[in-house]
């Protein structure tokens, strides 16, 4: 990016932060594959900088304000949220730049006992104060008092809608319809509470800094069942022993989490589905047939 091309982000950066920014970025930096991502020096300290399209503005609101409520929390680290706002037609988010480095076993167990710390602020409702993202995917937060109605209507039933929307129609929006109205058997013996989740808690969404220390980024915040942070670790890999063992130590999950692991994973590969295409459709009939199964 030249000088004259960053300038009006340069400029609406400087507004939105107070701070002092170099001409133009340092480098463009990895950073997943929804945004542009800036590293850039300030007068502050370097920032990590997501541009997007002007339409994903709401997104990076919503990504700074998940951030503010996990920090409130003062359990995981997570980076600061600079500023957010416009420039010359696109979106951009600033945020604290973190170095990291290599992930340890010591690592993993202080981030399981920062999320159990986590996980025990509540709310007095489901949801939260406003909707968010998953991915890029519309994330609604509605409030609601019944956690088995939020999640069948707000989580399985929205993305059902999509994958319909979106061509994956026939026996998978049928019977994954079929499994919203019996969501409520897997909690015949068991109450969540609404617990301060991260949201999107898969391997790629947490590292540690050269010291140790675990940072969570990228949330898709909200309030809900504490399982579904723990089953999402499960899906797709990147957390380890010393990680279960720590939160298990911290607060022990339900014995029969591992019974609902399926149910809260189904909800992600929903949406890698409508993201992504591909197997997720067989992977996702999979996971309905077998959660039916068990309403039997």
């Amino acid at each position: 990016m030249s000088q004259r091309s960053a300038k009006p982000l340069r400029e609406a950066l400087a507004t939105a932060t107070g701070l002092r920014l170099r001409p133009a970025p340092t480098s463009e930096v990895a950073g997943g594959c929804i945004n542009e991502c800036l590293r850039w020096e300030s007068s502050g300290g370097p920032l990590f900088v997501k541009v997007a399209p002007a339409e994903r503005l709401p997104m990076f609101e919503a990504e700074a304000e998940g951030l503010d409520e996990l920090a409130v929390a003062g359990a995981c680290r997570v980076p600061r949220a600079l500023g957010s706002g416009m420039a010359a037609g696109r979106a951009f988010l600033a945020l604290e730049w973190v170095d990291f480095g290599p992930t340890t076993a010591r690592a993993e167990s202080l981030l399981g006992e920062q999320l159990a710390m986590q996980h025990r602020v509540t709310a007095p409702r489901f949801g939260w104060r406003r909707g968010n993202t998953i991915g890029s995917t519309d994330q609604h937060n509605d409030w609601d008092p019944d956690w088995t109605n939020f999640y069948a209507e707000h989580r399985l039933r929205y993305q059902l809608d999509l994958a319909d929307r979106n061509g994956y129609n026939g026996r998978l929006t049928d019977t994954g319809r079929k499994l919203c109205e019996h969501v409520g058997a897997f909690f015949a013996s068991y109450r969540p509470v609404p617990s301060l989740l991260h949201g999107d808690l898969w391997g790629g969404n947490w590292a540690a800094t050269p010291s140790g220390q675990p940072v969570l980024f990228d949330p898709a915040v909200y309030f809900g069942d504490r399982e579904t942070d723990i089953a999402m670790t499960r899906l797709f890999g990147g957390f380890g022993p010393s990680f279960y063992a720590a939160y298990d130590g911290s607060w022990p999950l339900d014995r029969d989490a591992s019974i609902r692991q399926t149910l809260y994973n189904l909800y992600h590969v929903l949406n890698h589905l409508n993201l992504f295409g591909g197997g997720y459709q067989a992977q996702a009939e999979r996971m309905i047939d077998s959660l039916l199964a068990k309403c039997r």
